[in-house]
């Protein structure tokens, strides 16, 4: 691909530079003279910020292509500016051995919108009885650095403490579903006022407290590296804060579902709203928030579980758990911490790209916009807003929680190692990635 130039981005610090890219890379910065028949993308009133890194995606395939596949979610993953996101195993076969993973990843470098990282499980078969083949999937071509049973949780501590230590060899990390099966069987919806109104069994929030505390004592005695996804309540926020003020390697992520929506949504039986772990109160939300703004949570990412139409269109404890998240993402983060005045642009470029990419061991990911960093960008319209229609969702499933609500910003663009996936606001086909525009 030839060079071009984004010419008058603002960058999160809210300096102003132009970015020449040529070769997938960024080759210059700074107020760049013309060059005689070099394309432009305008960006004026525009933020530029690298592309967001999802540690936490549901592509279904294989054994899901009905609710998504790794084609249909990179697409979905660029629409929402993201140019990296992990794969969980979750699949039919689980992802616990090179065959599986090894396939995803070929399949996201097919598709071309986003380096697509698979996750390995934990466990053979995601069954928590019998550890998975951790070192193999990290020597293997995909190169897995984090392993999950996400979906179900490690609840064995003995092969937790096996997993967290065989990930330390491989200098991986552990992604626990922090849940203490025992404490949900049956649960609906989180344990209060709103559950006891709609006769729905009750998800307390000790559940994914103990679990966390269990496990961060153990990431103590391995000298291990744990990770907790979708934090949900304001006890594993306190439970984290003691760990990392003890020393423990570990880090948290927050769903932007988390940021934004209590239980009080779940009054109508509307099953778009039936997620795991489900969706708190609102003092939840506000301890997430700021934890969010103080670091206690490292990363925002989206867990998003796409599930087919007739998954969702059903009496409430028959639905499936999950909604899709990453064309809204950055919108609903906006909406949460950005203007509320809990963080700013700096702040959200730590929380969607930077400290996800050092969870993931990706270490140009990591980087600030810089010279000699692959061009993996994306260009904001903060001032934008717009009413959410099955219009803007480009994954295969529309299991989104706002459909109808107005939410601020737009994705302009995203652009993939030098390749625009997204340009003006428009998706890009499989046969113009890459091409000239």
């Amino acid at each position: 691909m030839s060079a071009y130039v984004i010419r008058g981005a603002a960058l999160a610090d809210g300096t102003c530079t132009d970015v020449r890219v040529d070769g997938g890379a960024i080759v210059e910065l700074g107020s760049l003279p013309p060059a005689a028949g070099e394309r432009t993308i305008d960006a004026d009133g525009l933020l530029l910020l690298p592309g967001f890194v999802d540690l936490h995606t549901h592509l279904r395939q294989p054994g899901g292509e009905g609710a998504e596949t790794v084609l249909t979610g990179s697409r979905a993953a660029a629409a929402g500016g993201y140019t990296t996101i992990h794969a969980m195993p979750n699949t039919t076969p689980a992802a616990d051995g090179p065959g599986v993973v090894e396939q995803v990843a070929a399949l996201g470098e097919e598709a071309g919108y986003v380096d697509v990282r698979p996750i390995g499980a934990v466990s053979k078969g995601r069954q928590g009885e019998e550890l998975a083949e951790l070192v193999a999937m990290a020597r293997s071509r995909a190169r897995v650095r984090v392993f999950s049973d996400d979906g179900s949780c490690v609840a064995d501590p003995l092969l937790m403490r096996r997993a967290l230590e065989y990930a330390r060899i491989v200098d991986g990390v552990i992604a626990q579903h922090a849940e203490e099966p025992r404490l949900t069987a049956g649960a609906q919806l989180h344990d209060g006022a709103v559950a006891a109104d709609l006769g729905l069994q009750g998800w307390p929030a000790v559940a994914e407290e103990a679990i966390i505390a269990r496990d961060a004592l153990l990431a103590e005695s391995t000298g291990s590296r744990l990770h907790v996804c979708h934090v949900s309540t304001a006890g594993s926020v306190e439970v984290v804060r003691w760990a990392k003020a003890r020393g423990i390697r570990i880090t948290a992520e927050v769903t932007p579902h988390h940021l934004w929506l209590t239980d009080e949504a779940a009054r109508g039986y509307d099953a778009r709203f039936k997620v795991n772990p489900p969706l708190r109160t609102e003092e939840d939300v506000t301890a997430l928030r700021a934890a969010l703004a103080d670091g206690t949570i490292d990363a925002v990412a989206t867990d998003h579980a796409p599930h087919p139409a007739e998954a969702k269109r059903s009496e409430w404890s028959a639905a499936a758990m999950g909604m899709v998240g990453l064309e809204t993402a950055v919108l609903v983060v906006q909406a949460a911490v950005v203007e509320t005045g809990l963080l700013g642009w700096p702040e959200v470029e730590r929380a969607m790209s930077r400290r996800p990419a050092e969870i993931g061991g990706l270490v140009d990911a990591a980087r600030p916009i810089a010279v000699g960093r692959s061009a993996d960008l994306v260009l904001l319209d903060p001032a934008a807003r717009r009413r959410l229609s099955v219009d803007d969702l480009a994954g295969r499933s529309t299991n989104s929680p706002y459909l109808g609500q107005e939410l601020p910003g737009r994705v302009v663009a995203t652009v993939f190692r030098g390749a625009p996936t997204v340009l003006d606001g428009r998706l890009r086909e499989p046969e113009e990635v890459g091409a000239p525009w």
